[in-house]
């Protein structure tokens, strides 16, 4: 189920983005800005970190043997179709 939600997430995020029709109508401009200041100093730390040391071991444990079985559904899911500009996306019905 949430992997439906999911991808049904990132397809309306994907077809939103891909019918923005964006043009820019007027230049950007960065402001004139005169900054002067004195050159600033970081804290100076001393850390003594223990060592860490990180492996594997065998153990043995039990674990259950299970056997799942699918079968095939049929289900509604969600579809959408936008119309914006150039672009049109059709439902498939």
């Amino acid at each position: 189920m949430r992997t439906r939600l999911s991808i049904t997430a990132l397809a309306l995020t994907t077809v939103g983005l891909a019918a923005c029709d964006v043009q820019q109508t007027k230049e950007g401009e960065m402001p004139d800005v005169d900054v002067s200041v004195d050159a600033g100093n970081l804290p100076e730390y001393e850390v003594d970190a223990p060592e860490l040391k990180i492996g594997t071991t065998e153990t043995e444990v039990e674990v259950p043997d299970v056997e799942v079985t699918t079968k095939t559904e049929t289900i509604d899911v969600p579809v959408i179709g936008i119309e914006s500009g150039d672009v049109k996306e059709d439902i498939d019905e």
